[in-house]
């Protein structure tokens, strides 16, 4: 009888299960479209606000989920800042203090270089995969193009800047397209929307993102992709501080 009660409860159960484990691979594959095992992009951030704008020129390597590397050329007066990530470490170097900095925890949540996006959003010091429970909530289409909608929240171990994130991600090719941003009171901080996919090195991927405060009226910051190289082999030695030095 109690082989019997066993297996009735695992079939009740197990679609529940397959549910959550979807969720979670379809995170990882929208997560991996982006990364590759390296990646390495230049693009643009462009801060808007109501009565100005300003560009950053920004390259970026990353390798896994454990590294990157964050490198400003341009402007002139932030050009040679870098941002590097090893693991849960974070360290920025400042040229014009010739100082290398470790950037604690609680400035994850802070905004990065006076943009909408926050220190973690870029260096991502966690992780969207591993840091959180997933769960597949509904489905709709963006663009024509069919989407989950799967809600993610932290698990109780972890130490993250979101209490909540509901993202929507294209069932055909893993795209995130949709993102909202919810902090610890369940209020809406942030949304962000990603367009213009195109081919880049091969791989079909968003192009243009947009960071948009719920509450700062004509206030946002894009991200512009101009090229990305998918693995291409970088050594872990490249994300050292030492390195932080000499990239500009």
């Amino acid at each position: 009888m109690m082989k019997w009660l066993l297996l009735f409860t695992l079939l009740l159960w197990s679609p529940l299960i397959v549910f959550s484990q979807d969720a979670r691979s379809i995170v990882q594959k929208a997560d991996e479209k982006m990364r590759g095992n390296t990646s390495q992009v230049e693009m643009t951030i462009r801060t808007v606000r109501p009565a100005w704008s300003r560009e950053m020129d920004i390259k970026a390597w990353v390798k896994g989920t454990d590294y990157s590397m964050i490198l400003i050329r341009s402007p002139a007066k932030d050009k040679g800042i870098v941002f590097l990530k090893r693991k849960k470490e974070v360290w920025n170097w400042m040229p014009a203090l010739e100082r290398t900095i470790k950037l604690p925890p609680s400035m994850m949540s802070q905004s990065w270089m006076g943009t909408d996006f926050t220190n973690d959003d870029l260096v991502k010091e966690s992780s969207i995969v591993n840091d959180y429970d997933h769960s597949i909530i509904g489905d709709t289409i963006i663009d024509n193009r069919n989407c989950y909608i799967i809600q993610m929240i932290p698990k109780p171990e972890t130490a993250v800047v979101w209490s909540k994130v509901i993202v929507w991600i294209d069932k055909k090719d893993y795209l995130e397209l949709h993102t909202l941003f919810y902090d610890e009171d369940g209020k809406l901080i942030n949304t962000m929307n990603a367009y213009d996919i195109k081919l880049m090195d091969g791989r079909l991927i968003p192009t243009h993102f947009e960071m948009i405060p719920a509450d700062k009226k004509n206030q946002k910051t894009e991200m512009i992709y101009k090229n990305v190289q998918f693995n291409k082999a970088i050594e872990d030695n490249f994300f050292i501080t030492e390195k932080m030095k000499t990239l500009s």
